[in-house]
């Protein structure tokens, strides 16, 4: 079995313990350890990541097996381990927003068939390679899609037909009402950020920037200044309050995107300070119409919720008047 070192500064993280693919063993043994680092590869016991899935300036991501389940199911696992350039304010703002990722997973993840499943959060210390310092790193395990997002899809099979759009947009305002009406903005919206699973359902991932709403507008519910630029409306970008409609903007931005296949920048007339969109696609009056609210800079212009959306989507356009 192949078995991935987490430590991000080691040499060489692939290790093979052919003694694993016995699933006796696999599931008796105590440890094992990277044969370059020496770091304890099974984490807290009993999770064996295998591939790398992508790493950042706030840590990693790998594919993993759960070798406590009857099936030794896959999973995700999260590390949070910043570079080391980072201001510790910086640090600090990012930690808490991983373990904001973890509280969140939790609270909603088992509530919703379209937002992935915590299964653990933990931390680990270790010995440093450097000599006589320690290493800590946090961990986050969640349910393991099997699936692409939505920006592989549109690299792969190009622009999206109204049709899909409306299935992509529909399925999102879904698990936006529910996020919402949890008393959570999600901030992050982007096509990177919805999975569709094999079996073809929609899920929202990537809760790391979430934000609780304060109950009454203050200082409280400001920005943090997390966002993907060409997705965040001006209110997020500029660190003021956020709004359910911070997220339909967000969402609807996605829509552009996967209709014109062309990145939100190529969509965005700087000068008129206008979403210049409609000659790149082909699309219904309702749909184009609704787009174009969710994408007014003003949020109160917006519209104020996912169902809001939902309802206009579904209501007939108006009869001309005989």
């Amino acid at each position: 079995m192949e078995v991935y070192c987490t430590r991000s500064a080691c040499p060489r993280p692939q290790n093979h313990f052919a003694d694993l693919d016995d699933t006796a063993i696999l599931k008796s043994v105590q440890q094992k350890y990277c044969t370059s680092c020496g770091m304890p590869l099974i984490l807290v016991g009993r999770y064996l990541p295998q591939k790398l899935l992508g790493k950042g300036g706030f840590g990693a991501a790998f594919l993993a097996r759960d070798r406590y389940t009857p099936g030794i199911r896959k999973c995700v696992v999260k590390q949070f381990k910043p570079a080391g350039d980072l201001t510790p304010s910086q640090i600090d703002t990012a930690q808490k927003l991983f373990e904001r990722e973890a509280e969140v997973l939790e609270q909603i993840g088992n509530q919703s068939n379209q937002i992935p499943d915590l299964f653990a959060f933990f931390e680990i210390t270790v010995p440093s390679l450097q000599a006589g310092k320690q290493d800590r790193f946090f961990y986050l395990v969640q349910e393991f899609i099997d699936g692409r997002n939505l920006e592989e899809e549109l690299q792969e099979k190009g622009q999206f037909s109204e049709a899909e759009v409306l299935e992509v947009l529909t399925e999102v305002l879904k698990v936006l009402k529910f996020v919402h009406d949890g008393g959570s903005i999600h901030r992050d919206i982007k096509p990177s950020n919805i999975m569709r699973h094999r079996n073809g359902r929609l899920y929202l991932l990537d809760f790391g920037a979430v934000k609780q709403v304060a109950s009454t507008a203050s200082t409280s519910g400001s920005s943090t200044g997390i966002y993907s630029m060409g997705f965040a409306p001006p209110e997020q970008m500029s660190g003021g309050q956020v709004y359910p409609s911070t997220d339909l903007y967000a969402l609807a931005v996605t829509c552009l995107m996967l209709l014109t296949g062309k990145e939100a920048i190529e969509l965005f007339d700087g000068f008129s300070n206008q979403w210049d969109w409609r000659s790149h696609a082909n699309t219904s009056n309702t749909l184009a119409n609704v787009l174009d609210k969710m994408l007014q800079s003003a949020p109160n212009q917006r519209f104020g919720s996912a169902q809001e959306v939902l309802t206009a989507l579904n209501t007939p356009p108006a009869s001309p008047a005989s």
